[in-house]
């Protein structure tokens, strides 16, 4: 399917989120020359810390230190253009859901993508589901902008702990031989890798893909869900 399209553009919620959701493909469209663009709407750090006047400096330091993991991250993947919004992590629902969507808004009209991948509707992660709520409402089929494809994906330790609400793919790509490169990619956020059994951890993103990828008869695989997909 991906190899049909031309422009593409990830909207995530935190830097680390592309990795976890589509690093694979993302290294897969890389590969296949495809114009991507990674948009991070929240900076992911500063909602670890409780006082953020007392600790403003470090979480500054905090939030540079992710940004530099994910440009690192993103070059393992030979993605090379992003950009980062830094909005208040933990805190996407404070903000009035149009000043959110204006930013995806703002990024379709100046990249003119013809598929947007964003978040599961059904993540534990409120930052995810209010990133999904700004795509679903920016892509909007109108006469003046229509997307040919509206996507989510999965991120481990959200999507999968929502156990009211199970992500259903009805999209698989394989990813056998890009695998290593979400890994390594993942490897850069020093901070957010964690130990097994936790699932976002080296065992947890192998084991994600192995079981994605025995649903589809590959090795490997990243899972999706087509929200919105037109035909020409």
């Amino acid at each position: 399917m991906i190899d049909k399209f031309k422009k593409f553009l990830i909207v995530v919620a935190h830097p680390d989120d592309d990795v976890l959701g589509c690093g694979g493909t993302l290294k897969k469209l890389s590969k296949l020359n495809k114009n991507v663009k990674v948009i991070f709407i929240a900076e992911g750090s500063s909602c670890r810390f409780k006082n953020h006047k007392k600790f403003e400096k470090k979480i500054q330091e905090k939030i540079k230190e992710r940004e530099n993991f994910g440009k690192l991250a993103l070059l393992d993947l030979g993605i090379k253009n992003s950009k980062f919004y830094n909005l208040t992590c933990g805190k996407l629902n404070k903000y009035p859901i149009t000043e959110v969507a204006k930013i995806v808004e703002d990024e379709i009209a100046k990249f003119n993508p013809e598929v947007l991948l964003t978040h599961s509707n059904f993540d534990v992660n409120l930052d995810h589901r209010t990133v999904y709520q700004a795509c679903l409402q920016s892509t909007r089929p109108t006469k003046k902008r229509k997307i040919k494809a509206l996507i989510s994906f999965e991120v481990l330790s959200s999507t999968e702990w929502k156990y009211n609400k199970v992500f259903e793919p009805n999209l698989f790509i394989n990813i056998e031989k890009e695998i290593k490169y979400k890994i390594k990619a993942m490897k850069r956020y020093k901070t957010e890798m964690c130990i097994f059994p936790h699932p976002r951890s080296m065992m947890g993103i192998n084991t994600l893909a192995k079981y994605r990828g025995i649903q589809s008869q590959n090795k490997f695989a990243e899972a999706f869900k087509i929200i919105r997909l037109f035909s020409e």
